[in-house]
Protein backbone atom coordinates (compact mmCIF):
# COMPACT_ATOMS: atom_id res chain seq x y z
CA UNK A 1 0.00 0.00 0.00
CA UNK A 2 1.32 3.38 -0.57
CA UNK A 3 2.27 6.11 1.65
CA UNK A 4 3.42 9.30 2.69
CA UNK A 5 4.93 10.78 5.52
CA UNK A 6 5.01 14.96 6.11
CA UNK A 7 7.66 16.11 9.04
CA UNK A 8 7.36 19.40 10.66
CA UNK A 9 9.22 21.47 13.40
CA UNK A 10 7.39 23.90 15.96
CA UNK A 11 8.64 25.59 19.26
CA UNK A 12 5.69 23.97 20.76
CA UNK A 13 6.94 21.80 24.27
CA UNK A 14 5.76 17.68 23.40
CA UNK A 15 2.80 17.59 25.22
CA UNK A 16 1.01 20.49 23.91
CA UNK A 17 1.84 19.92 20.10
CA UNK A 18 -0.06 15.94 21.46
CA UNK A 19 -2.45 17.36 22.84
CA UNK A 20 -3.59 19.51 19.35
CA UNK A 21 -2.62 16.21 17.18
CA UNK A 22 -4.72 14.47 18.76
CA UNK A 23 -7.91 17.01 19.26
CA UNK A 24 -9.75 14.50 16.61
CA UNK A 25 -12.34 17.36 15.99
CA UNK A 26 -9.81 19.85 15.36
CA UNK A 27 -8.63 17.88 12.05
CA UNK A 28 -12.27 17.80 10.73
CA UNK A 29 -12.21 21.73 11.03
CA UNK A 30 -8.90 22.02 9.31
CA UNK A 31 -9.95 19.80 6.38
CA UNK A 32 -11.95 21.25 3.40
CA UNK A 33 -15.55 19.70 3.55
CA UNK A 34 -14.95 17.28 6.75
CA UNK A 35 -16.26 17.22 9.69
CA UNK A 36 -15.00 15.11 12.76
CA UNK A 37 -17.49 13.09 14.57
CA UNK A 38 -15.73 11.21 18.32
CA UNK A 39 -18.21 7.95 18.33
CA UNK A 40 -16.45 6.80 21.66
CA UNK A 41 -16.33 9.02 25.42
CA UNK A 42 -12.96 10.34 26.70
CA UNK A 43 -10.31 10.07 27.17
CA UNK A 44 -8.83 9.31 24.00
CA UNK A 45 -6.89 6.19 23.88
CA UNK A 46 -6.28 2.70 22.50
CA UNK A 47 -10.26 1.70 21.69
CA UNK A 48 -11.23 5.49 20.84
CA UNK A 49 -13.22 5.33 17.41
CA UNK A 50 -14.41 8.55 14.95
CA UNK A 51 -14.96 9.07 11.48
CA UNK A 52 -14.26 12.12 9.25
CA UNK A 53 -17.22 12.58 7.17
CA UNK A 54 -16.25 14.99 3.74
CA UNK A 55 -18.34 16.39 1.53
CA UNK A 56 -21.59 17.89 0.74
CA UNK A 57 -25.13 18.06 0.90
CA UNK A 58 -25.94 13.98 0.32
CA UNK A 59 -22.60 13.30 -1.17
CA UNK A 60 -20.26 12.44 1.30
CA UNK A 61 -17.01 10.07 2.15
CA UNK A 62 -17.04 8.33 5.46
CA UNK A 63 -13.84 7.99 6.81
CA UNK A 64 -14.22 5.96 10.07
CA UNK A 65 -10.64 5.28 12.33
CA UNK A 66 -10.30 3.62 15.53
CA UNK A 67 -6.84 4.30 17.93
CA UNK A 68 -5.06 0.74 17.88
CA UNK A 69 -1.60 2.73 19.87
CA UNK A 70 -1.70 5.13 22.27
CA UNK A 71 1.35 6.40 23.83
CA UNK A 72 1.48 10.01 25.02
CA UNK A 73 4.87 11.88 24.88
CA UNK A 74 6.61 12.06 28.72
CA UNK A 75 10.05 12.78 29.85
CA UNK A 76 11.73 13.58 26.47
CA UNK A 77 10.42 10.31 25.51
CA UNK A 78 8.61 10.50 21.82
CA UNK A 79 5.31 9.63 21.85
CA UNK A 80 3.13 7.95 19.05
CA UNK A 81 -0.71 7.09 18.63
CA UNK A 82 -1.58 4.74 15.32
CA UNK A 83 -5.18 4.95 13.73
CA UNK A 84 -6.54 2.09 11.64
CA UNK A 85 -8.72 3.05 8.91
CA UNK A 86 -11.38 0.96 9.41
CA UNK A 87 -13.97 2.20 6.55
CA UNK A 88 -15.62 0.18 3.67
CA UNK A 89 -14.32 2.56 1.17
CA UNK A 90 -11.43 4.14 2.84
CA UNK A 91 -8.42 2.09 4.26
CA UNK A 92 -5.03 2.01 5.61
CA UNK A 93 -3.39 3.57 8.75
CA UNK A 94 -2.17 7.12 9.98
CA UNK A 95 0.77 7.06 12.26
CA UNK A 96 1.40 10.46 14.26
CA UNK A 97 5.24 10.49 15.88
CA UNK A 98 5.61 13.79 18.32
CA UNK A 99 9.41 13.65 19.14
CA UNK A 100 10.48 16.32 21.60
CA UNK A 101 13.88 18.30 20.23
CA UNK A 102 17.37 18.50 22.51
CA UNK A 103 17.35 22.53 21.89
CA UNK A 104 13.56 22.50 23.05
CA UNK A 105 10.43 22.18 20.49
CA UNK A 106 9.26 19.44 18.58
CA UNK A 107 9.57 17.25 15.36
CA UNK A 108 6.01 15.82 13.95
CA UNK A 109 6.30 12.68 11.55
CA UNK A 110 2.90 11.80 10.43
CA UNK A 111 2.64 8.52 8.09
CA UNK A 112 -0.76 8.05 6.12
CA UNK A 113 -0.94 5.04 4.02
CA UNK A 114 -4.61 4.86 2.38
CA UNK A 115 -6.47 3.15 -0.34
CA UNK A 116 -9.70 3.62 -1.67
CA UNK A 117 -11.62 1.14 -2.35
CA UNK A 118 -12.48 0.98 -6.30
CA UNK A 119 -9.89 2.58 -7.35
CA UNK A 120 -6.90 1.34 -9.67
CA UNK A 121 -3.77 1.58 -8.04
CA UNK A 122 -2.42 3.39 -10.83
CA UNK A 123 -3.89 6.16 -8.92
CA UNK A 124 -2.11 5.31 -5.89
CA UNK A 125 0.48 8.11 -6.75
CA UNK A 126 -2.55 10.34 -7.27
CA UNK A 127 -4.08 9.72 -3.73
CA UNK A 128 -0.92 9.76 -2.02
CA UNK A 129 -0.24 13.43 -3.37
CA UNK A 130 -3.73 14.65 -2.41
CA UNK A 131 -3.01 13.82 0.71
CA UNK A 132 0.53 15.08 0.85
CA UNK A 133 -1.43 18.24 -0.14
CA UNK A 134 -4.12 18.10 2.44
CA UNK A 135 -2.66 16.50 5.86
CA UNK A 136 0.10 19.23 4.97
CA UNK A 137 -1.95 22.17 4.96
CA UNK A 138 -4.16 20.77 7.98
CA UNK A 139 -0.45 19.71 10.02
CA UNK A 140 0.79 23.55 9.82
CA UNK A 141 -2.57 24.99 10.69
CA UNK A 142 -2.21 22.25 14.03
CA UNK A 143 1.22 23.58 15.04
CA UNK A 144 0.49 27.11 14.31
CA UNK A 145 1.42 28.64 17.44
Amino acid sequence: MPGFRIIRRTLLPPAEAWLRLTDWERHGALVPLTRTVVETAPPTGVGTRFTARTGVRGITLDDPMEVTLWRPPEAGAAGLVRLEKRGRIVTGRAEIEVRPLPAGGTEVHWYESLRIRGLPRLLDPTVDAAGRLVFSRALTAILRP
